[in-house]
């Protein structure tokens, strides 16, 4: 199959920089909570935005919105490979786009928090999992009506269980501090 034509001017390569940068407790990819808040406790952290970038009022409409989608460039992560081992259920090689792994050929994350508050281009939120220092590309909110399907299968993720014990291992690309 061939790629379709495309116009190099507006089809990349693509150049983004970021509204802002995660504030968070984890310094390192080893013991950072994957899906924190699937996983069990929670840490606070702050998204601190460039308010030369984004200027308040562009945040004054989040006062009610519980939760919002963080999208990231996971600035950290290793090489990608076509099968990775995920952190529950049985060690077994998994494709990579059947998990969530933070290696991939273009390293963007998507995180949803909680929203605590906001303080001036400062957003207070729980259950990070995202390193400190993580480059934020956008914010949008979490919309119950669209962003929910529980009744969607998830494949291999739906045979393992919810409390499953994460395994806990060094990664190679971690960056000591």
């Amino acid at each position: 199959m061939t790629p379709p034509e495309t116009d190099p001017a507006t089809c990349g390569p693509f150049t983004v920089t970021p509204i802002g940068w995660v504030r968070s407790p984890y310094q390192r990819r080893f013991g950072t909570p994957q899906q924190a808040t699937a996983t069990g406790p929670v840490e606070d952290a702050v998204l601190a935005l460039d308010p030369a970038r984004i200027p308040e009022i562009a945040l004054a409409d989040l006062v009610g919105i519980e939760r919002v989608w963080i999208v990231s460039w996971l600035h950290r992560g290793g090489t990608w490979a076509p099968q990775v081992m995920p952190p529950r259920g049985p060690r077994v090689r998994r494709s990579l786009f059947s998990t969530r792994s933070p290696d991939r050929p273009n390293p963007i994350g998507l995180s949803c928090v909680e929203l605590l508050r906001v303080e001036g281009c400062n957003l207070h939120v729980r259950g990070i999992d995202l390193l400190d220092g993580t480059p934020i590309l956008d914010l949008k909110p979490y919309l119950p009506y669209a962003d929910a399907f529980p009744d969607a299968k998830a494949g291999w993720i739906d045979s393992v269980p919810r409390d499953a014990p994460q395994v806990v291992r060094y990664e190679p690309n971690d960056v000591k501090t």
